[in-house]
């Protein structure tokens, strides 16, 4: 296996923009059934959603913006791994690794990267810079296609690991959400001798999605109407993740084919995650990065690998072993104390931060309070 890591530039062929915007026009609605979001995407907003995709909106102008970050593949266990490494200009700068999940891209982090490379140039202190690497999740973006089947979060763990080390970081710290939140995690466990701390982001929502037993909460307060919402959510919310998990290739053709298909399926996560505040998925973060990050979807046919690595996760043994003893922080969003009763309940966690504001993606919806806490938390591991 060569070491190899090559220098990559996104350039998508002009014909398949003109496809993208062919396909959209000429799409077959159906007829509607609900105004709201009851049902599920509206047609009225998709309909202006895709026109606005298909016309105002230009992918070059944005994949001219992704292009001015150094970006890199290698190959790892036989799968191309795409990331972008970002270095400080600060040499004592910390190597931090970010992790994505689904359904995001490295596009979800690209408001952090200013701020994490370079502090001082946006309100910081030196002492508080990092060297970035964001890699794409096997199946993710331009980590793909799928050499092979068994990409899940062991696998995904072990390539990262490698891909750390070929770029000369022996100690690092790494910061994910959604499966990118998993991953750190492993990566502290399994990698436990050049990780030295792991922060991670979740939300309410987070514990339906996982299924985790929800406890009780004082009788008409705010927080029983919320988990309320959530114990709903644990069945009417969850059927991307049964279907992915369990027929991903049915969807595949969908995904593949139908842009308008791809954009409802992620677009409707960005409603659900996001900020309850939020009126609509624009109102929690900016239009042109959504968009932006489903062009890759659509460009790379990521729709479909991103849902096998999904199955691949569903029926993966996992290998729990020993509870990882690196030092772990954690970010809670549009937070309820239950997130803090589920999962550290005897306040172990090294760090624990709540913010009101934001949602599943504070990446992309509150970058100014999620690059404070990374700071924060990472301080006492610089050497």
């Amino acid at each position: 296996m060569s070491d190899e890591v090559r220098s990559f530039r996104i350039e998508i062929p002009q014909a398949d923009v003109d496809d993208l915007r062919r396909r959209l026009a000429a799409t077959r609605w159906p007829d509607a059934h609900a105004e709201d979001w009851s049902r599920g995407v509206p047609i009225a907003y998709l309909q202006e959603l895709a026109s606005y995709w298909g016309g105002a909106y230009d992918w070059r102008e944005h994949e001219t913006q992704l292009n001015a970050y150094p970006q890199f593949v290698t190959e790892i266990d036989g799968q191309t791994i795409h990331f972008l490494h970002v270095r400080s200009e600060h040499d004592d700068a910390l190597p931090l690794v970010l992790l994505h999940g689904y359904p995001s891209t490295f596009v979800d982090f690209e408001k952090l990267i200013g701020p994490l490379t370079d502090p001082t140039g946006h309100g910081g202190d030196a002492g508080d810079a990092f060297h970035v690497v964001i890699p794409s999740l096997p199946g993710y973006g331009f980590s793909t296609p799928l050499s092979s089947s068994g990409w899940e979060m062991a696998r995904t763990t072990s390539a990262f690991a490698e891909l750390l080390r070929r770029l000369g970081y022996q100690r690092y710290v790494a910061h994910g959400f959604d499966i990118g939140a998993g991953v750190a995690g492993e990566l502290g466990r399994l990698d436990g001798d050049h990780v030295m701390a792991v922060h991670v982001t979740t939300d309410p929502g987070a514990l339906a999605l996982l299924g985790m037993p929800l406890p009780d909460a004082p009788p008409g307060s705010a927080e029983e109407e919320a988990l309320s919402h959530l114990r709903d959510y644990q069945t009417e919310g969850v059927g991307y993740l049964r279907l992915q998990g369990t027929r991903p290739q049915t969807l595949a053709y969908a995904l593949t084919d139908s842009p308008v298909g791809q954009l409802a399926w992620i677009v409707e996560k960005f409603k659900e995650w996001t900020s309850e505040a939020a009126e609509l998925p624009e109102d929690a973060v900016n239009r042109d990065q959504l968009l932006t990050g489903i062009s890759i979807y659509w460009f790379t046919r990521s729709g479909a690998s991103a849902a096998q690595f999904i199955y691949e996760a569903a029926h993966a043994q996992p290998d729990w072993g020993t509870e990882s003893s690196t030092p772990t922080g954690y970010a809670v969003f549009n937070a309820l104390g239950v997130v803090r009763r589920a999962l550290d309940p005897e306040h172990k966690a090294e760090h624990w931060s709540e913010f009101a504001q934001g949602g599943h993606f504070p990446a992309m919806e509150e970058p100014a309070l999620l690059t404070d806490d990374l700071r924060s938390f990472f301080r006492p591991f610089r050497a």
